[in-house]
């Protein structure tokens, strides 16, 4: 059935025009634009200078109303996030990117974080760390277990990475060893999990703590075993997450989202209850 037009959103990606070139630690050198440009087509125009600094934070919010979307997960980047969260309290919920390469370092920042009230979760890409850094490695365990102490969820790049970057530290079976080990954990498979969807939806169903969110892919291709898992035993785990501005313009995703065949049942738990649980958030 198409989606429903009443329910309100939770984009699990999201973020400001002028900060979507980012950079990923590399020994390849930086990009000069977005770290996976050949991917996309049309990429949104950036906007550059402190004299856009309002108008960006003001452009994603005008968005977000646009579609029903009333809160928007942003990494805690740069001061733009802290500006946008004392602007826009209820519209934006913030996670903190670490590098476990940083050790302690990486687990202090996110207790500071947490303590100011400043985050709702953690995001973590095994392969655009300098070195990689995998999955299951025990550099990211100290990490897994502050995010469990303090009942963060932590948002996981899965599958083959868009920058030219190795694959295999974010491989989706490496979670296997790290629910195994940490079943506490809460985590959000990021960026489609390609080729392996087909093991993703086999760990999902495995384990309770297990996430997928359809965050950088336009809904006319997310993967049907996705999209299978969802309408049957996998309601309560498949989040929806967006890729404004980095790749993906609003209008495009929610216009190619009419066309996704999800059940009725499943729409609202997709669009913001799995995320307003996994975030605790309240969104009534």
């Amino acid at each position: 059935m198409p989606r429903p037009r009443d329910i309100p959103v939770i984009d699990t990606l999201i973020g400001f025009r002028d900060t979507h070139q980012m950079g990923v630690a590399s020994t390849k050198g930086d990009w000069q634009r977005h770290p996976a440009e050949y991917m996309f087509k049309d990429i949104p125009d950036e906007l550059t200078g402190d004299e856009n600094r309002y108008d960006a934070i003001a452009e994603t919010v005008a968005q977000m109303d646009a579609h029903n979307i009333r809160v928007g997960v942003i990494h805690m980047s740069d001061d733009r996030t802290a500006e946008a969260l004392q602007r826009h309290p209820d519209r934006f919920a913030a996670i903190r990117p670490v590098d476990p390469n940083k050790g302690m370092d990486a687990v202090r920042l996110i207790q500071r974080e947490y303590d100011a009230g400043l985050i709702k979760g953690v995001s973590f890409f095994p392969s655009g760390q300098n070195p990689p850094v995998p999955i299951n490695s025990k550099l990211a365990y100290p990490i897994y277990a502050k995010c469990i102490e303090l009942d963060l969820p932590i948002f996981i790049n899965v599958g083959v990475p868009g920058p030219r970057i190795p694959m295999m530290p974010q491989w989706v079976g490496h979670l296997d060893e790290v629910a195994y080990d940490l079943p506490e954990l809460k985590v959000v498979m990021r960026h489609g999990a390609e080729p392996d969807e087909a093991l993703a939806c086999k760990l999902l169903l495995k384990w309770p703590n297990l996430y997928y969110s359809t965050s950088a892919f336009a809904p006319k291709y997310w993967p049907k075993e996705i999209i299978r898992f969802a309408n049957s035993r996998g309601s309560d785990k498949v989040i929806y997450g967006g890729y404004f501005p980095m790749g993906l313009e609003l209008d495009r995703i929610f216009a190619e989202m009419d066309a996704v065949p999800f059940k009725d049942a499943v729409w609202p738990k997709f669009l913001y209850q799995n995320a307003a649980k996994v975030l605790k958030l309240d969104i009534a």
